[in-house]
C-alpha cells in the first residue's frame, strides 16, 4: 500500500510556565497583568514581564509530512487534539483520531519520540491490531529532528507567544484556530540540508572545538 508519513509529538501548553529546553516542554501562553501596548512609529510593542497563571492543556499533534498516493489527505495537514493530560490513554485517543482521518488502503508511518506513554502494553496492542501502521522512533534526546517540532515552533511564534489567554478554554480556541488556518492551505515542510551536510557541519564544529582546547591547554 502507498504510505502516509505522520510526524507526531505532544506538548504541554499553558499559562503556567515559559518555554523550557527539553521536550515535552511548555510554550508561553500568558495572561499579562496589564494589556499589551501595540507598536507605533518608532516604538516596539510593549508588555509586562509578569503574568497570571490559568492552567495548562496538552496538544497532541500529527503533521502529515508526506503522501505518496492520490488522496484527500494533503502533505502539511495537521491533525491535532487538546487534552488535559499526557498519558497512554490520551495518546490512544489521538491515534484513533488519526486512524479516522487517514483513508483505508494507505499505510501509516508514524515518527515519534521514546516517551514511555508511547510504549505501554495498551499502545503496543493497538499497533499490533493495525498492520498498516509502522512505528519509527527518533533517537534519545533527538526529537528536534522530527518535523512536527517545526509546527510547534510556528504555533508558539505566531499564535501563543504574543497572546494573552485568561482560561484554558480560550487557549484551546487559539490553538484550534491556528490549526484550522494551517489546514486551509497546508504546506509541507522541506529539509534545506541533506544528512551529509548536517554531519559535515557537526564534524567541522567538533574539529574547531578540539583545536581551541588544544591551543588553550
Amino acid at each position: 500500500m502507498a504510505p502516509v508519513l505522520v510526524s507526531f509529538d505532544s506538548h504541554q501548553l499553558g499559562t503556567q510556565m515559559p518555554v523550557g529546553g527539553h521536550p515535552p516542554h511548555q510554550i508561553q501562553a500568558l495572561d499579562r497583568t496589564q494589556p499589551l501596548l501595540p507598536m507605533r512609529p518608532g516604538q516596539i510593542e510593549r508588555r509586562t514581564h509578569d503574568y497570571e497563571r490559568h492552567g495548562t492543556t496538552t496538544l497532541f499533534a500529527g503533521l502529515i509530512a508526506a503522501v505518496t498516493a492520490p488522496t484527500d489527505v494533503k502533505a502539511g495537514t495537521v491533525i491535532g487534539q487538546c487534552m488535559p493530560r499526557h498519558r497512554a490513554q490520551e495518546f490512544r485517543k489521538f491515534l484513533d483520531e488519526v486512524e479516522r482521518n487517514v483513508p483505508v488502503g494507505l499505510d501509516v508511518h508514524i515518527v515519534m519520540d521514546n516517551a514511555s506513554s508511547h510504549k505501554t502494553q495498551a499502545i503496543r496492542n493497538w499497533f499490533a491490531k493495525r498492520p498498516r501502521w509502522h512505528q519509527h522512533f527518533t533517537p534519545t534526546s533527538s526529537s528536534w529532528i522530527n518535523q512536527v517540532e517545526r509546527f510547534f515552533a510556528l504555533l508558539a511564534e505566531k499564535q501563543i507567544k504574543r497572546g494573552a489567554h485568561t482560561s484554558v478554554k480560550e487557549l484551546i480556541a487559539a490553538i484550534e484556530e491556528f490549526i484550522s488556518r494551517q489546514n486551509a492551505c497546508p504546506r509541507p515542510l522541506r529539509w534545506t540540508k541533506s544528512a551529509d551536510d548536517i554531519l559535515a557541519s557537526i564534524d567541522r564544529f567538533c574539529r574547531r572545538t578540539l583545536e581551541i582546547h588544544a591551543q588553550s591547554g
